[in-house]
C-alpha cells in the first residue's frame, strides 16, 4: 500500500534550512520540494537538482530570431521593395548587412527573451488562473518549508526534522 503522507518541516532561517537540506540528503531521505519566500543561493545544488537546460533553449531561440531577422530584411529591403537610400543601392543582402546588424541583434534578443518566458511557464506548468500549490501561506513571507516523503518512518522523520532546527513539523496527507 502506497502512502501519500509527507512531512512539512518549517524553518524561519535560510541558513538553518540549507543545513537541514544537507542533513536530509546525507540521511538519504527524499526531498519532494522546498518552498521559500525568496531565492536561496545554492539550494538547487544542495537538493541535488540537475542543472537546467534552459540556456540551450535560449541559444536555439536566439538563432531562430537571427534567422527570422535575416530572412525578413532580405525579403523586405532587397527582394520585395529595394530602395536606393543615400546612394547605396540594394543589389545584394551582404552589401547592406552592416546597416542591418542592429535589427539582427534586436530580433535575436526579442525571440530569445519572449520564447524563454513561454518555455519557462510551460516547463513550470504555470498557466493563467492556475491554483497556487503553496502548502503554507507563511512561505510567501518569512518561513521556509521542506516537503519530504514519508515511507513508514513517520515518527523517525518527525524527530529527525525537529533536531535539524525546524520550528514546526507537520505530517500531511497529500491529495
Amino acid at each position: 500500500m502506497s502512502s501519500n503522507k509527507v512531512i512539512h518541516a518549517i524553518y524561519n532561517d535560510d541558513d538553518v534550512l540549507m543545513d537541514a537540506v544537507h542533513k536530509t540528503r546525507a540521511a538519504h531521505h527524499h526531498i519532494e520540494e522546498v518552498f521559500t519566500p525568496f531565492p536561496v543561493h545554492g539550494l538547487d545544488k544542495a537538493m541535488g537538482i540537475a542543472p537546467t537546460r534552459l540556456a540551450i533553449c535560449a541559444f536555439i531561440y536566439g538563432c531562430i530570431g537571427l534567422t527570422v531577422a535575416t530572412t525578413m530584411m532580405n525579403y523586405i529591403m532587397i527582394q520585395d521593395w529595394p530602395q536606393d537610400i543615400g546612394g547605396k543601392p540594394s543589389f545584394a543582402y551582404y552589401q547592406n548587412m552592416p546597416a542591418f546588424v542592429p535589427v539582427m541583434f534586436e530580433m535575436t534578443v526579442f525571440f530569445a527573451a519572449h520564447l524563454m518566458v513561454i518555455t519557462f511557464y510551460m516547463r513550470s506548468r504555470l498557466w493563467p488562473f492556475k491554483q497556487a500549490e503553496n502548502p503554507d501561506v507563511r512561505t510567501t513571507d518569512d518561513h521556509f518549508l521542506m516537503e519530504v516523503a514519508v515511507h513508514d518512518n513517520e515518527a523517525e522523520l518527525v524527530k529527525f526534522f525537529q533536531e535539524t532546527g525546524a520550528v514546526e513539523v507537520k505530517v500531511i496527507d497529500k491529495h
